[in-house]
């Protein structure tokens, strides 16, 4: 536990351990050092970068999808620095850096501005306005509530999870006979490695997403056969947004304009739904040649039946098929209005919420209360990279100035 805190009261407190956390404290410790000790950050893990790893680890994902310079150390070249007998771990065509390169920087990264003890366990399941002297006036603190119970205030909150749910499509909840639990998964209750998966096995995977592409290598490479659907074509991009979103020649005009309804629509177009890289697209159509994998677009379940121990699967189409496992990768969506997390902030401090996301300030502070939020509930703010690494810097870079300010 970092000195200088007691268990009751700090002054900023971040609220998730993964590479936005870590790249808002090297931005705010870039300008004032000596809140390093008045720093702390909740994670249900206790660790650093514990989910990012996990979802890694899942999917077995190579590499990454952001350029190099994309990370959470405020020097966009600190990573080529670190990297340098490291270069064949950057993958083509634009550098992107291999997960155990990535994962070895954030280590490094962690140790260099000495945050190797700032991650305390706690699952955080509330966030309370702190009353002053009356039901209708609060003073400007909150109060984070954790399992099983114990509460601290903050005069400071980052809220940096990734506060998404899983997207799950209506005919999961009609799935009808008794099916074991490993033959209908969401994607992210999936561990390649302990799914069991072997030859001859019949795989069928929901969504055009880069993780479905992920998912199917990792079962064909298992000795699955798979068989891959979604309700649009399967397309190619490089990267979640185009990179005009990475700096002004997009985003002059989307911090211009003045309708929030626009900017929401914008950020959802610009993501456009699940992608899959050039690369991983080439590999699944190398396999595709091999008969390990095919593709069923503009294709939408309409119900499924387990008997006879496997998946009876009719499509909207008329089309039926059968399989023994049935993967559901549709991503996931973000409503704060529907996040536990924020219920009672949102009760006491209302704010205009338009397609789920939060209207915040240029800061990224909850108007009203000392609560900043970064990732995908800022995307009205910062764009549709609100949730990428890029999004992270522009994100810790609003957050900081307001900081500062308030300090």
């Amino acid at each position: 536990m970092p000195s200088g805190l007691t268990s009751d009261s700090i002054d900023i407190a971040v609220i998730g351990s993964g590479p936005h956390a870590l790249t808002v404290i090297t931005h705010i410790l870039e300008k004032r050092k000596h809140l390093r000790d008045r720093i702390r950050v909740f994670d249900p893990s206790g660790r650093w970068m514990s989910q990012w790893q996990r979802q890694f680890a899942a999917y077995e994902i190579p590499h990454l999808r952001s350029p190099a310079v994309h990370h959470p150390d405020p020097h966009p070249f600190a990573l080529r620095g670190f990297a340098e007998r490291r270069f064949e771990e950057f993958h083509v065509p634009y550098d992107l850096p291999g997960t155990e390169l990535f994962q070895d920087f954030c280590g490094e990264v962690i140790r260099r501005w000495g945050l190797d003890d700032h991650v305390v366990q706690g699952n955080v399941t509330e966030i309370r306005p702190v009353k002053r002297d009356s039901a209708t006036r609060f003073d400007s603190a909150l109060e984070l509530g954790f399992e099983p119970g114990r509460r601290v205030t903050a005069r400071r909150v980052i809220y940096a999870g990734g506060g998404a749910s899983p997207n799950i499509p209506d005919w999961v909840a009609q799935a009808q006979g008794d099916y074991p639990t490993d033959a209908l998964k969401h994607a992210s209750q999936i561990r390649l490695a302990q799914e069991g998966v072997k030859t001859g096995d019949r795989v069928l995977i929901i969504g055009s997403g880069l993780t479905s592409g992920h998912l199917a290598i990792g079962a064909v490479s298992r000795g699955a056969t798979v068989m891959m659907m979604a309700r649009r074509s399967y397309y190619e991009k490089q990267f979640d947004a185009e990179p005009g979103w990475l700096g002004p020649k997009y985003l002059k005009d989307f911090w211009a304009e003045p309708s929030w309804e626009v900017r929401a629509t914008q950020v959802k177009e610009a993501r456009n739904g699940g992608s899959l890289t050039p690369a991983v697209l080439t590999k699944l159509r190398k396999l595709k040649a091999e008969h390990r994998v095919t593709f069923h677009e503009h294709c939408q379940i309409r119900s499924i039946v387990w008997q006879d121990d496997q998946w009876t699967v009719q499509c909207e189409s008329g089309d039926v098929m059968q399989c023994d496992r049935i993967w559901v990768a549709t991503g996931s969506q973000l409503n704060i209005q529907q996040h536990p997390l924020f219920a009672s902030v949102l009760e006491h401090y209302p704010i205009e919420v338009v397609q789920g996301f939060p209207v915040l300030d240029e800061q990224l502070r909850w108007k009203g209360c000392p609560l900043y939020l970064m990732g995908g509930f800022a995307g009205l703010q910062v764009g549709p990279t609100a949730r990428n690494l890029s999004g992270a810097r522009m994100a810790s870079e609003r957050i900081t100035a307001g900081l500062i300010h308030q300090h």
